[in-house]
């Protein structure tokens, strides 16, 4: 009998995969699904932060006016 083990993904998600098995080319390519997901969260994440610093040089900009 083989043992069963259980991973929580990021999502919450549960997956359960046996010890003895290594991964196949399915579940691999849903983690790198996953990878990509976060990346992409990750570059908009980056892109807001830039955002805000060039609303918060503008206000600066139009303060030092004044």
């Amino acid at each position: 009998m083989r043992g069963e083990t259980s991973a929580t993904t990021a999502s919450g998600d549960r997956d359960v995969v046996e010890e003895e098995c290594h991964f196949t080319s399915e579940s691999a390519q849903i983690l790198i699904g996953e990878i990509m997901g976060y990346n992409r969260d990750l570059g908009n994440i980056k892109q807001n932060i830039n955002d805000v610093q060039n609303k918060m040089k503008n206000i600066i900009d139009v303060l030092g006016r004044i």
